[in-house]
């Protein structure tokens, strides 16, 4: 072994491997381990039909393959054969020779993401100057860095005019609650809409509310009223200050494409949103939002 500068572990399976010791020859071992590389291994999805069975219902739920491996990993720790990476699940996706899985899954991939305004661009119409505001620097420190649950961000993704929803993800544990506005978008069908979904919440998840500067929350004193609610607004053109509200409009764009009329049942937003809260994220170390949600509430 030293010879070599192998171990002696290595050697003992290289010569078990080959034959054994009565019958191990370099030669022949060498043109074995060839043969061997050139064999094709068959992929990992195609011959374990649970494996398989488990990433196609993931897809079909919209989750990333990313999504899917860091699941699996923490739900079969102890488990080999019900572990993959991401990368062979894209694999199985999109090359022919590895297309252990349906092509047509392709379709659930999220492949649009939301983008940045570039700050010398004109506010959209309707939006403006809001009056009484306080301001994203005057919020407390434990909305801040995440420690205390219960401080949501929130925005209005738009639809087809005049159509939209509230979507509001709690900063903590990155859950989300979609909002129907059956009356419109302006500020009063707003605040009346978000006033009755921030009441279906226990007191502990109502600390603060983070908004971008819309009109829509022009009667943000009202709601704070209303709600017990503390409003703070970004900075002109900011969106990556409610980042985690940004990168959730992003996902839900898989539901409601840019154009498409958002006139949606609430009941319809409640079935999108469990899905997003039961979707594991890598930020969270592979919980779910709901999981995240319900350990964060029962610390508390």
């Amino acid at each position: 072994a030293s010879d070599v500068g192998r171990s002696h572990t290595t050697i003992s399976r290289e010569v078990h491997r080959n034959g054994g010791r009565e019958r191990y020859r370099a030669q022949d071992a060498d043109a074995a381990t060839w043969a061997r590389a050139r064999r094709p291994k068959a992929p990992k999805l195609a011959t374990h039909a649970a494996l398989r069975a488990i990433v196609e219902a993931k897809l079909e739920l919209r989750w990333s393959p990313q999504q899917i491996a860091g699941w699996l990993g923490r739900t079969y720790p102890d488990c080999e054969a019900m572990r993959i990476s991401h990368e062979t699940i894209y694999l199985s996706l999109y090359v022919q020779t590895r297309g252990a899985l349906r092509r047509e899954l392709t379709a659930h991939l999220r492949s649009a993401h939301t983008t940045r305004r570039p700050y010398g661009r004109a506010l959209p119409s309707g939006r403006g100057q809001i009056t009484g505001k306080l301001m994203i620097s005057e919020r407390p420190a434990e909305a801040d860095d995440r420690a205390v649950p219960g401080h949501w961000e929130g925005d209005l993704l738009l639809g087809k005019l005049p159509s939209a929803i509230v979507t509001l993800v709690e900063r903590s544990s990155r859950f989300t609650q979609l909002v129907a506005l059956p009356d419109g978008r302006k500020a009063e069908p707003v605040r009346v809409a978000l006033t009755a979904s921030i009441a279906t919440l226990p007191e502990q998840l109502r600390r603060s509310l983070t908004w971008d500067q819309g009109k829509e929350m022009a009667e943000h004193a009202q709601f704070s009223i209303d709600s017990a609610l503390s409003v703070y607004f970004c900075d002109p053109r900011s969106p990556w200050q409610r980042g985690s509200n940004e990168n959730t409009n992003g996902l839900l764009r898989q539901y409601f494409p840019r154009k498409s009329s958002l006139a949606v049942t609430q009941a319809r937003l409640d079935e999108v949103a469990a899905e997003l809260n039961g979707r594991p994220r890598k930020t969270l170390g592979w919980m779910t939002p709901a999981e995240k949600l319900a350990e964060l509430t029962t610390a508390v």
